[in-house]
Formats: structure tokens, sequence, C-alpha cells
């Protein structure tokens, strides 16, 4: 019972809010009950939880594969490797009967593998699963990805080489000179080392994209595809040595492949910087500063593009190329598309990666909103924490699960729980893709009284509100209570997550959903939640 009253402790006056779900199974209120029966298969409040939560987890894994594989396949480009694909390749075929030289290429391609995702699961087992999957809303760890991300651009831009130690260069090549399997794993690891200045920026990007993500595999995924893309080329020249003649010479193009690598990652280590700012409520990249940066950064490589800028290690460009002209113009097309932005345009494509829309200051399209009835957009009275988090445009949600459910049983409407955090790409997706629908808007500000819960808020709650979990853990920031109140409630730690809440009973209407990025799906989902309501 002690336990019991420490869990409810959460939420003055909400004991069971928060209760511990450690040794007990939730099952669904009779409500929910007429729904599932209808389904083929009955589940448990927290096995749909874990469902979806593996269900998106799985979806991050193919997403951190895809970026693996274009990030290799973006390092055979590099000047440290694509000048030593003829090399290695006519080593394995000259010589030998072409079966021998083949059987030593995939080998060879093997060991890449073995040697990219081993490092990645070096990096889950160093870190942990915990570790990995706090590492996304931690502001510690999100501002130093920022300025390593940085680093690594300026090393492509041609500040600096990123290079391992010549020693460790040395033994490698010493010991690839053996010959058999042993040398041809050891002419892999050389090759990871010596290529490792212009891999390394890649490698580490890629690492803190997958560590970032919370996924336990996520690291070594990106490393399987990083690698599988990079060990392609070896096997498959060297099973067709006449396709090494379709290769262009290598040039002054690979320093421009580094270049624009640069610029990309240079535009993507901003997004760390706002999970930061956000986070912490500073207030210093708000969506136009942010916009303002991707703008320059994007024209400038449109210039570079077309030869108008040249840094250090360029060569000279005595004319443009077909397909450079044609990437300068999808860039500068990229980088006019976003200047709408600046005074207020939604910019779906990469809405994603942009701060939210209430961060701007200027916003023309501010009047014309009409995702929401007027009615329903009264406010209902000061909400709390609402001066500190910013609204989704068109909506005007609590941010207090407390408040939001005695509102709710005030005007005998459900509760829409969503938990969401600062640095959550898909809830922002869902924000500016989704719910700007009239449609789907109209349904969460009409029918439902919506609470938005921040699971990596890093302000202090008040010292009275403050308190420990069952399991010892401190409640100290608004980010610790609710994160723990979606782990310990509905079993999930994934964002975004609906919760369709009866403020009543404080259960589930319908089983709880995570990003449903087609605006049917997701106002069927809306509907069917009502639907049980109005039975009631």
């Amino acid at each position: 019972m002690a336990a019991l009253a420490a869990a409810g402790s959460c939420f003055p006056g909400q004991a069971q809010d928060t209760l511990s779900t450690q040794g007990f199974e939730f099952t669904p209120a009779p409500a929910t009950q007429a729904v599932v029966k209808a389904k083929p298969v009955k589940l448990t409040q927290r096995k749909v939880a874990k469902q979806i939560d593996h269900q998106q987890k799985r979806q991050t894994l193919w997403a951190i594969f895809i970026a693996g594989l274009l990030g290799g396949f973006a390092a055979v480009l590099m000047p440290c490797i694509f000048p030593m694909l003829p090399m290695t390749v006519s080593y394995f075929t000259k010589g030998a009967d072409k079966g021998s030289g083949v059987d030593k290429a995939v080998l060879y391609g093997i060991s890449i593998i073995v040697i990219y995702v081993v490092l990645g699961l070096l990096i889950t087992v160093i870190f942990g699963a915990d570790a990995l999957n706090s590492l996304s809303t931690s502001g510690v760890f999100n501002f130093c990805f920022f300025l390593l991300l940085v680093a690594f651009a300026a090393s492509f831009l041609g500040a600096f080489e990123i290079t391992l130690p010549s020693s460790w260069v040395n033994r490698m090549d010493a010991q690839s000179d053996k010959g058999g399997l042993l040398g041809i794993f050891f002419m892999a690891a050389t090759l990871s080392l010596v290529s490792f200045s212009c891999t390394g920026p890649i490698i580490g990007t890629l690492l803190v994209q997958a560590a970032t993500s919370g996924a336990l595999l996520g690291p070594a995924v990106g490393m399987f595809g990083f690698a599988l893309a990079l060990a392609l080329p070896f096997a498959l020249f060297a099973l067709f040595p006449g396709w090494m003649s379709a290769l262009p010479r290598s040039g002054g193009w690979l320093n421009s492949v580094k270049v624009v690598l640069g610029f990309l990652e240079l535009a993507l280590s901003f997004k760390f910087l706002s999970n930061v700012d956000l986070a912490y409520h500073w207030h210093w990249l708000d969506r136009e500063v942010f916009l303002v940066l991707w703008i320059v950064i994007f024209a400038l490589m449109g210039f570079y593009l077309l030869g108008k800028l040249t840094l250090s290690h360029d060569s000279t460009l005595p004319f443009v190329s077909v397909p450079r002209l044609f990437l300068a113009i999808a860039v500068l097309s990229f980088t006019l598309y976003m200047v709408p932005g600046l005074w207020g345009a939604p910019l779906k494509s990469i809405s994603a990666f942009l701060p939210p829309m209430a961060t701007q200051d200027f916003d023309l399209s501010s009047g014309l909103n009409t995702t929401g009835s007027r009615e329903a957009m009264e406010d209902s009275g000061p909400h709390k924490y609402a001066a500190l988090f910013d609204k989704p445009k068109g909506f005007n949600p609590f941010f207090d699960y407390a408040e939001g459910l005695a509102y709710a049983k005030k005007v005998h409407k459900p509760v829409m729980l969503d938990f969401t955090g600062h640095a959550c790409v898909n809830c922002r997706k869902m924000e500016a893709s989704v719910w700007s629908d009239p449609q789907v808007a109209k349904r969460i500000n009409e029918d439902y009284v919506l609470v938005q819960l921040y699971v990596d808020d890093k302000t202090d709650l008040p010292e009275a509100e403050q308190t420990s979990t069952p399991e010892g853990r401190k409640l100290k920031t608004i980010g610790n209570r609710y994160s723990y109140l979606q782990t310990s409630r509905f079993g999930a730690n994934s964002q975004p997550f609906y919760v369709l809440l009866d403020p009543d009973s404080q259960q589930p209407l319908v089983e709880p959903q995570g990003a449903i990025f087609d605006v049917q799906q997701y106002g069927a989902y809306l509907d069917s939640g009502l639907t049980v309501y109005k039975q009631h």
C-alpha cells in the first residue's frame, strides 16, 4: 500500500493517475471491451502500448538502415575511397582465376560489414538500451551532438582533417601482408582506418542519429546499412571488372562531394541545437531564425555547385557539368521553397525538422486560421504552463494532466492525451501535416479536450510537487512526471503517443495509437473514441 501511495503522490488529488504498473496488468473498461470484442485478438492496455512501441521502433530501424545505405554510397564517392576502388579490385582479380578473385572480394566486403557492425554494437553495449533512449531527450548530449556535427561539417568544408594515429594504420597494414583470410580482414580494417578522414564525419553523424533514436539496435543497423553500401562496389567490380572502365576519373569533383556533404551536416546540426533550445525554453533558435540559417546554408551550397563559391581544397572549375547543374537547380529551388516560411507558410515537407510554428514571431497566416471553430477555441481560463509551452497552431491545449481532466469532466467531453516531446520529429510532423487538416482539427477542438504532456521538458516542478516513484526514481521536472505517467500507466515510452481517455473512469476508450500520417485513418481513430464515449 505504501508503494501505491507513493505512486499516486505524483499528481496531487489524482492518486490513481500515476499508479505504478509493476506486477499489474491493466484491462479495458467495459466501454473499451465493446470495441475490442469486435476484433479477433484481445489485447490488454499494456500489450497494445508495447505493440505500438515495437511498430514505431521497427519503422525507426528501417529509416536508420536507409540512412546508413545513403551514407555508405556517399562514402564511396569520397576522395579517400573512390580512387582505391580500381587498385583494390585489381589486387583481387590480377594473377588469380576469376573465382578465387571474386571469393576474396566477397570476403573483403563481408569483413568491412563485420567491422562496422561491431562498431555499432559496441556503441549499444557501452551506452546500454536505457542510455540510448535517454540521449534523444538529453539537453547536454544534444548540445554536444550539435558541436560534433559542426566539427564534422568544418572538416568536410576543408578546415582540417580528422585522422587516426598513423601507428594504427601501419599496424593494420603490416597484418594485411600476411595473406589468407586473416590478411583480407586486416586489408578491410586498413581501408576503414585510412579512409577515416572521409568516412568519420559520415559515421559520426549516422551514429548520432541512430543513438538519439532510442532504438536499441539503431547503431548496429545503421552501421550495417553503411557497410553494405560501402562493400557492395568492391564485390561487384571484382565480379564484373569490365564495369571499371565506366567509372568517372578521379578529380576535383570528389572534393565537391565532400563539400556538399559538409553543407548538409551543418544544416542538420541545427536540429540538435533546436532540441536543446526548445527543452530549456531559451528561444534563441525560433522558427524564423532556423529557416534563415537553412536558407543561407542551402543558397551557399547552390552557389558552390555553380562554381560561384570556392573553398581551399577546390580545383579550378572550367565549366559546370550537366549533373552538377541539375543538382544546383534542385538545391536553389529548395532554398526558394523555404523563403515563404519566414512569413508563416507551413512548409509541410520539412515541418518535422523545424521548430514549432508558435515560436515564429511574424506570421502573416495567423489571422487566416480556420482549423477550429471560434466557440471551441474560446479560452477556458488560464491554463497551467501556458506561458511555458508553445501551442500548436489553431489549438488551445492544456499542459497539465489534472487540470485537463478536471475541465473534461466539467464540459462532459473525452480527453485526448498527446504524449509529445520537444525533440520529437514525428510529433511536429503530425501537428503540421495531420492536425492541420480542417476536419481533424475541428474534431480535436470541438469534441475532445486536448492535453499535451511533454516528456522531455527540463523545467523543474515546484518543490511541493516533486516526488519519488515506487522504484526510487526522483521526479523533479515536468518531463520526468509525464514520462513516468506514460510508462507506468500505458507501458510505452515513444512519442507521439495518443490516448483517447474517458475522464470519469480514466481508462482508454479505444486502443492508444502512435503516429498516423494518413489523415483519413487518424480521423477515423478520433471518431472511434468519440463513438465509444457517447455509448456511456
